[in-house]
C-alpha cells in the first residue's frame, strides 16, 4: 500500500471520532460530510466505484441535507407574548436576554404574538410555545412548561422578571 492510502484510510476513524464527540450540531453536519467524502474516496481507491458513488450521493449529500433540515427546525425556543402587553423596549430586552441565555445550546428564539391572554395560555397548554411572557400587575411574568428551559433561563432572567415553571399534566420531572 502507498503511504497516501494509509493516510487517507486513517482519516475515516479519526473523523468519525470527531463526529461522535462534537457537541455543536452544525459542526457535526460538516464533519458528517467529511466522513462521507473520505469513505467515498476510500471505496473509489479500492475499486468499488458503485459503492463510492452511492456513498457520495446518498451517504453524504442527501443525508446532510436531511440532517440540516431536521437540526434547523428542531432547535427553536418559541416565545409567546401578548400583542399589546409589552413595550418594545421591554420586548427587545427580553429577546436579547433569551438569545444570550440559549446561545450556548444552539437554540434560536422565535417570537409568536397572540391577541388575547386566553389564546396565549392555550398555546402553552397545547405545546405550541415553550415560554410565555406577560405583564401581571405591572410586573413581568415569564412562564415555561419545560423543566430544562427553566433551569437554563433562571440565572439569566432572575434579575428582572419572575420565571415560573408550569408543568403540564404529562410532565413529571420537576426542576432541580
Amino acid at each position: 500500500m502507498d503511504n497516501w492510502l494509509i493516510a487517507v484510510t486513517t482519516l475515516l476513524p479519526l473523523t468519525t471520532l470527531m463526529l461522535v464527540f462534537q457537541s455543536n450540531p452544525y459542526h457535526a453536519l460538516v464533519i458528517r460530510g467529511i466522513v462521507g467524502a473520505v469513505a467515498a474516496l476510500i471505496y473509489a481507491v479500492l475499486g468499488a466505484a458503485d459503492v463510492a458513488l452511492t456513498e457520495a450521493l446518498v451517504g453524504t449529500m442527501l443525508s446532510i441535507m436531511l440532517y440540516a433540515v431536521a437540526v434547523r427546525s428542531s432547535l427553536v425556543l418559541r416565545l409567546g407574548v401578548l400583542a399589546s402587553a409589552l413595550s418594545t423596549d421591554t420586548l427587545d430586552h427580553l429577546l436579547e436576554t433569551l438569545r444570550v441565555a440559549v446561545a450556548p445550546y444552539h437554540l434560536r428564539v422565535e417570537l409568536i404574538v397572540y391577541p388575547t391572554v386566553g389564546q396565549l395560555k392555550s398555546a402553552l397548554h397545547q405545546r405550541d410555545i415553550h415560554v410565555l411572557c406577560a405583564e401581571d400587575d405591572r410586573q413581568l411574568l415569564t412562564m415555561t412548561r419545560i423543566a430544562r428551559l427553566y433551569t437554563l433561563l433562571k440565572p439569566a432572567l432572575a434579575e428582572w422578571t419572575d420565571l415560573v415553571y408550569y408543568p403540564l399534566t404529562t410532565d413529571e420531572e420537576a426542576p432541580r
